[in-house]
Formats: C-alpha cells, sequence, structure tokens
C-alpha cells in the first residue's frame, strides 16, 4: 500500500558563498510521476493563452489606448481545489511519531500534481465568472468584463 501513495521530494535552501543558508526554499512537492491518468486523475493540462489571443488583445488594447498591467501568481498552484481524493504519504523528517502509518488526504492542490495546472485554471475561471467576467470566444484564458464606458 504505502508503494501506492505519492511521495514527496524537499527543493534545496539558497547559500551564500561561504555555503551558510541565507534563505530558505523548501518546500513539498508531490512527486506526481507515479500518477496514472484515468486511476488518480482526470485532466492534466491547463489551457495556455495562444499568441493569437495575446496579439488581439494588445492590439485592441493599443487602439483604444488602454494601460495594460500583468500580473504573476506565484504561488498559484497551491490555490487549486481537487475533484479527486488524492492520499499522500507523511514527508520525511515529518513523521508522526503516535501515527507512523497514517497518511494525509490533501484539500488542495501540491506542486508536483498531475492535475494541479488545471485545479488552478478551474479556480481562477471560477472567480472570473464570478466577478461577470465572460470567456472570450478566441481563447479560454482570455477573460472579458465591458463597463459602459469601458472594458476591463
Amino acid at each position: 500500500m504505502q508503494e501506492e501513495l505519492l511521495q514527496f521530494k524537499r527543493l534545496d535552501n539558497k547559500h551564500n558563498e561561504e555555503q551558510t543558508v541565507i534563505r530558505n526554499k523548501s518546500r513539498l512537492i508531490v512527486r506526481g510521476y507515479r500518477q496514472e491518468e484515468g486511476i488518480d486523475f482526470e485532466e492534466s493540462f491547463a489551457p495556455v493563452a495562444g499568441m493569437e489571443a495575446i496579439r488581439i488583445f494588445l492590439a485592441y488594447a493599443a487602439h483604444k489606448s488602454f494601460t495594460v498591467f500583468q500580473m504573476d501568481v506565484k504561488i498559484a498552484f497551491l490555490h487549486g481545489s481537487l475533484k479527486e481524493d488524492v492520499y499522500v504519504c507523511q514527508p520525511e523528517g515529518f513523521i508522526d511519531a503516535d501515527h507512523p502509518s497514517h497518511v494525509y488526504k490533501l484539500k488542495k492542490a501540491l506542486y508536483g500534481l498531475k492535475q494541479a495546472p488545471m485545479a488552478w485554471y478551474n479556480e481562477l475561471s471560477k472567480f472570473f465568472l464570478q466577478s461577470h467576467f465572460f470567456k472570450g470566444t478566441i481563447d479560454p484564458t482570455l477573460f472579458i468584463r465591458c463597463f459602459p464606458d469601458d472594458i476591463l
């Protein structure tokens, strides 16, 4: 049973010239390469904005003299809700001494899960649609909201 559970790995810490740890970069990353499509997850892809949609958007923004802002959600994959039940073993070094054979059931996606990108896209889409945006017809990653004198 333990072999079937997803394992964790951790990233290294950032060191300076004297090899002193200057920043902790460790985070839990699920070893998703052990997941099997159709068994552990259904959808693993997330749509990516196509160049055609980006060009049309920028051309329209330039034509209308719009200010364009870009943003990045640094921990985006950690916000996606999972549709499937995902169980993982306890990470090495953090095993509960009282319950060493227990496993964790994930509530949210973690880095490394095959379904994490799609879970994040679904979460973001839900937010935009609830905020009165609609998906563009050219590209499902282009969300538009119209106001009487403006467009967002």
